[in-house]
């Protein structure tokens, strides 16, 4: 058994979210292509599940089965067509069900000769329910979900049987979309998306020396060379938009996507990549080359990333001697590795007062 309340707020075990408490469940403590994974969520979105696609492949190329229920609606955004579409490339078996039954709740699972897990939370499969937002789970293990009594088998076959309108979709039908299920599906690529308050926030990050070597660098020398960006928390995916683009590095699978950044430090804006690395160390890294050769942040700076829309951001660098940058700081509370690299969020309107730039928000 095992309980946490996220972001790094308290746990009893090894995790410290509901993306590290799946991480152990789904992946470390079980093995590929044995028994059927489950997914019940209200909300479901592409970055919720990036984590997993690789590793749901291989579950199902292996021969097991990955069943999900999922939120839908005409008239809000509940899941998303892109996470709807990249579950039935990793042969997942998907039913949307209609808002005016609305499914809230959040639970997850998996079965196999060991027996059954279950996870229930308030996390939803959305990028911020699995990293940012303050959720709780608990994670029971097969003997206490055996005492109790539960069954996934019986769960989802009372559900089926409620007289929901529920919609089963099918990879072979992602092309034209006849299913209606296709219509309670919301775009998160291309409609236009205004955000709330809550997601306008800045991520304040403390820079280390992988971060800052090639800015530092002088053109033309060897510490130059490679590729300039920052390393970022493997809990971001709910700060940047849907890392629908797919690719591969050597072995390594990736998801990525374009942002525009205004780098208020240089007076100039362009398109830079985010990319998270779904294998080995699941790294998030954006791309900064901007910044290269320029010197205009060391090692212990900060790094002010303000999102400002779906797709357009601005950084700026604090650096050690500002004045506001140990009161900014104290805004990293979270911990990125070993080395004292750290992270954490600011809202835009509290940063722009700290910075003393009326207007901005």
């Amino acid at each position: 058994m095992e309980f946490l309340l996220q972001p790094n707020v308290y746990s009893t075990g090894v995790s410290s979210n509901l993306l590290s408490m799946l991480d152990h469940m789904w992946l470390r403590d079980h093995v590929s292509g044995n028994g059927c994974l489950y997914i019940v969520s209200g909300f479901s979105n592409y970055n919720g599940g990036v984590r997993f696609y690789p590793s749901f492949i291989d579950h199902t190329r292996k021969g097991g089965k990955i069943i999900a229920v999922v939120g839908g609606s005409t008239s809000q955004r509940l899941s998303s067509i892109q996470v709807a579409e990249a579950l039935l490339n990793c042969g997942v078996e998907l039913y949307v069900v209609n808002r005016k039954r609305l499914v809230h709740a959040k639970c997850y699972g998996v079965t196999d000769q060991r027996g059954e897990e279950l996870v229930v939370t308030s996390g939803n499969f959305t990028g911020p329910g699995m990293s940012q937002n303050a959720e709780a789970a608990v994670r029971i293990d097969q003997a206490n979900v055996s005492a109790m009594g539960f069954s996934w088998g019986e769960l989802l076959d009372k559900m089926f049987h409620q007289g929901w309108d529920i919609y089963r979709l099918e990879q072979s039908d992602i092309i034209d979309k006849r299913n209606p299920g296709w219509t309670l599906l919301y775009d998160e690529v291309h409609d236009t998306v205004k955000l709330d308050d809550s997601q306008l926030v800045s991520m304040v990050v403390l820079l280390s020396h992988s971060d800052t070597a090639r800015i530092q660098a002088t053109p033309g020398t060897s510490a130059y060379k490679g590729t300039q960006y920052f390393w970022l928390s493997k809990a971001s995916f709910d700060f940047f938009p849907a890392l629908t683009e797919k690719n591969r590095r050597g072995i390594k699978n990736t998801y990525s996507c374009l942002i525009n950044m205004n780098y208020i430090d240089l007076g100039i804006t362009k398109q830079d990549r985010v990319t998270f690395e779904a294998d080995n160390n699941l790294d998030f890294r954006l791309g900064t080359a901007a910044y290269r050769g320029t010197r205009v942040a060391d090692e212990r700076d900060l790094a002010i990333i303000t999102r400002r829309s779906e797709y357009d951001y601005e950084i700026r660098i604090i650096p050690k001697t500002n004045s506001n940058y140990a009161l900014l700081l104290s805004y990293a509370t979270q911990y990125i590795g070993g080395q004292g690299k750290r992270f954490g969020y600011i809202g835009n309107s509290d940063l722009f007062e700290i910075l003393n730039e009326e207007g901005r928000g």
